[in-house]
């Protein structure tokens, strides 16, 4: 059973979602949000496979409810389900840990696909928001500040950007896993940040990888 946490605060919405989810015996909604300005504490205590987030809702955001439940939580899976499909917004959210960005007018079918989908490990997207995704990374260059990383440490961070784990990244660079966490921890030092999640955002954001 995949366990899933909604955020939207249209009611009707929320309504349809869950008749479509618990009609099912693969899903099982935990819990139904109006609003996300809890959404790390929702996490931690429903403890879901899988969180749908809304966008524009009362209060803070779908992007700022990414933002907080990535600072206490890596493993959960995230996909923004929304009306927004511009640039920003597909950015922020994937930038701040959204594992998928699928459009409220798709079939239900669809939706479903994409649960299971980031579920087993996957990124569901829109083919329209896929595009725009390859645009923009395809339009970005390393920038000119890296923050004093040495050539290593980028090769890490890099490493990391590719959503790998410690293990992986030691396996991919050839180094031991000890070794993985000195350099993140010298990364994390040179970048000001507290975090993974942190780390990628600010790789991306800054072009440094």
């Amino acid at each position: 059973m995949i366990r899933v946490i909604l955020y939207d605060d249209v009611e009707q919405f929320r309504e349809t979602m869950g008749l479509l989810l618990d009609g099912t015996d693969e899903f099982s909604i935990v819990g139904q949000f109006g609003n996300c300005e809890s959404a790390s504490a929702d996490v931690a205590l429903l403890k879901p496979d899988v969180v749908l987030m809304d966008i524009d809702m009362p209060g803070a955001s779908g992007i700022d409810g990414v933002r907080m439940i990535r600072k206490k939580n890596q493993a959960v899976k995230i996909i923004m389900l929304t009306v927004f499909d511009d640039n920003r917004n597909i950015y922020d959210a994937i930038r701040l840990g959204a594992n998928g960005y699928v459009l409220k007018k798709s079939a239900p079918s669809a939706i479903i696909s994409a649960i299971r989908d980031v579920y087993e490990g996957g990124a569901p997207m829109n083919s329209s928001i896929a595009t725009q995704v390859l645009q923009m990374f395809a339009g970005m260059s390393p920038g000119d500040e890296n923050y004093g990383l040495t050539e290593k440490e980028k090769a890490v961070l890099k490493s990391l950007v590719d959503g790998n784990s410690y293990k992986m990244v030691a396996a991919a660079l050839n180094i031991s896993i000890d070794t993985v966490r000195t350099h993140i921890r010298n990364i994390y030092e040179k970048l000001q940040v507290n975090s993974k999640s942190e780390a990628v955002a600010k790789a991306l954001k800054n072009r440094i990888v």
